[in-house]
């Protein structure tokens, strides 16, 4: 699945089908997310809601973690795929790209 407006595209993650769009939101996070700039620049993200990454930095800690990190890491309300489609938009107006490391 991907999503296309005149700036960029968003490419979500092999198999993301409507099973998978479905069951997101329960999941609280969608990682491999890449989104394709109009220069061809490409940038992987990966969406976490604020419950899911709270869970999973607690989890860290009962291993002796001191902290959960992924690259490019964006928190949402919910992980949909309107949700990201929304965060992405404010990205590009924001200039996030801009310091963030392309692959």
């Amino acid at each position: 699945m991907s999503a296309m407006t005149d700036q960029h595209t968003i490419l979500f993650p092999e198999g993301y089908d409507e099973q998978r769009e479905f069951e997101t939101p329960a999941k609280g996070y969608l990682p491999e997310v890449v989104v394709r700039l109009e220069d061809g620049s490409r940038f992987q993200l990966f969406f976490y809601d604020p419950v899911r990454l709270q869970q999973d930095l607690m989890e860290a800690a009962k291993w002796g973690k001191c902290c959960l990190a992924e690259p490019n890491i964006v928190v949402v309300p919910e992980v949909t795929t309107e949700s990201i489609r929304k965060a992405v938009e404010q990205l590009v107006r924001e200039g996030y790209f801009q310091y963030v490391k392309p692959l």
